[in-house]
């Protein structure tokens, strides 16, 4: 059986688990990260030497980068229709995959560790409200790429885009971020969660109350 190691309110390990709905997997769970077993255990840095979760381990094969693990997972069920096979369609998903781990997230973190995680070292006024401002505007990409396809990130069909931008996108739907800067009106970003609440995986692990 699958091991997935990582504290349940991370949104990392969330997006894994999603997937794991969404592939019909069945996998052992163990808490690690603040406020359950320490990252810095031994233990746990001979399995990812910087010490973040999650960490997957499929009999003996460990990995870790959730992005990554999420590629691992639908590539050894062959879920073509998640990450597809042919070169130009797997590219734009995977495009839309790195650009939420290397810019969408990089957006919103200070925001967030300052105002929902209430982090002592995030509460300078004016770092927050560039964060803010940043994450509206990638919002508003987000926004516009969903109004060219009508339905999910990488076109008409639901993806491993999806997985790990919807995550996010609720996130953004959910912060207490209006005190900061007006939120902008995004339409097809709603119409878009509102999809994507049709899916048991991400009702269990998206929109489950955790930002």
């Amino acid at each position: 059986m699958l091991k997935l190691l990582g504290k349940s309110p991370s949104i990392n390990v969330r997006k894994v688990q999603w997937l794991c709905t969404e592939l019909g997997l069945s996998y052992e769970h163990e808490e690690w990260g603040a406020g359950y077993r320490s990252t810095q255990d031994p233990a746990f840095l001979a399995l990812n030497p910087n010490a973040m979760v999650p960490v997957l381990i499929d009999d003996g094969f460990v990995l870790w980068e959730s992005n990554t693990i999420c590629r691992y997972l639908a590539s050894r069920e062959q879920r073509h229709d998640l990450l597809p096979a042919t070169p130009r369609e797997r590219a734009r998903v995977e495009q839309w995959m790195d650009w939420q781990a290397g810019e969408f997230n990089n957006s919103w973190r200070y925001a967030f560790m300052g105002l929902v995680r209430q982090s002592p070292a995030h509460q300078d006024a004016a770092a927050c409200a560039a964060s803010v401002a940043n994450w509206n505007r990638h919002m508003q990409i987000l926004e516009g790429q969903l109004e060219r396809t009508g339905a999910y990130v990488a076109g008409a069909e639901f993806t491993l885009a999806d997985v790990v931008i919807g995550l996010s996108a609720q996130r953004w739907l959910v912060a207490p971020i209006d005190g900061v800067a007006p939120r902008p009106e995004l339409p097809a970003v709603r119409a878009y969660r509102d999809r994507l609440l049709e899916r048991p995986g991400f009702q269990q692990h998206g929109a489950n109350g955790q930002p």
